[in-house]
């Protein structure tokens, strides 16, 4: 069993409530259930939980069309038919055609894992809970080989959800569930301090604000997310933007320099080109 406990990273500001439910979750052995808007680093946070606990990482990526029956294993019956056809020895071992899933790779692990179950929400809605079985009871059975694989070391289960639809009831009674809330500006800027520590200060300052201002938008179609503002900071220092450049006035310059790294579709930048926010920031300097 892992006794160290996770307080965060060097490369990841975690804040008190984040750090309990971490912690709360590997000392019960129950899933964590993390949600947030897209770009909160839900999916970093189970990368370094793994450092953090000296545990290996065994990332499962969930796309529209996963099934649950893919995280244990599948059976190639295409390619056993084919060997067959061929007179390939092979074929008489049905276990040379069981492709093991991520879970299959996690009960197996010999060091206790962390496994990161990334956007769960992106599958179907039966996808949770034909999972309900094996992440109880760290068990599953594979039908072609008749045996069971069980989990030596039960894994860290992570699991992550952009909140884009509801999952459920039965699949969230098994989970430790924590919400990542927006970060506010004192965590952004000890999130900023950490990717870049020795940027300037000022700069951070005024890109916050214009940052914050755009997250505050009416009607904006995509809110600009913690990545986006990190890759805008970046490019900011990369290209040697000016301070001032980002408290224009001018008509012209109503959408931040490289907003490119913060707005991601036409609508909003046109929407910025209607409203006049920008001017009532200079106005409160």
């Amino acid at each position: 069993m892992m006794s160290k406990r996770f307080d965060g990273t060097e490369n990841y500001v975690a804040t008190d409530d984040l750090k309990i439910a971490v912690n709360a979750a590997v000392g019960l052995g129950r899933p964590l259930l993390v949600k947030g808007e897209p770009g909160t680093g839900k999916t970093v946070l189970a990368e370094e939980i793994a450092k953090s606990l000296g545990a290996p990482l065994i990332p499962w990526h969930i796309k529209s069309t996963t099934k649950a029956q893919q995280g244990l294993y599948e059976y190639d019956a295409v390619a056993r038919l084919r060997d067959s056809q061929l007179g390939d020895e092979r074929v008489h071992d049905i276990s040379n055609y069981i492709v093991k899933g991520k879970l299959w790779e996690a009960f197996e692990s010999e060091q206790r894992p962390v496994l990161l179950i990334d956007e769960v929400d992106k599958a179907d809605i039966e996808f949770p809970n034909d999972l309900l079985l094996e992440l109880d009871r760290m068990e599953f059975h594979v039908y072609e080989t008749k045996e069971t694989i069980r989990a030596d070391n039960r894994p860290v289960v992570i699991i992550t959800s952009n909140n884009e639809k509801d999952l459920p009831d039965a699949f969230l009674r098994r989970c430790f569930f924590h919400y990542i809330k927006f970060p506010d500006e004192g965590t952004m800027r000890a999130i900023i301090d950490v990717h870049f520590p020795d940027v300037q200060k000022r700069l951070v300052k005024e890109a916050m604000k214009v940052f914050y201002e755009l997250r505050d938008v009416p009607g904006l179609k995509k809110r600009p997310s913690t990545s986006e503002l990190l890759d805008w900071i970046k490019l900011l220092m990369i290209e040697d933007i000016p301070v001032d450049a980002l408290r224009s006035n001018d008509k012209k310059d109503l959408i931040p320099p490289l907003y490119g790294a913060l707005l991601k579709n036409e609508q909003d930048v046109h929407l910025l080109e209607r409203l006049a926010f920008l001017n009532r920031r200079e106005g409160g300097n």
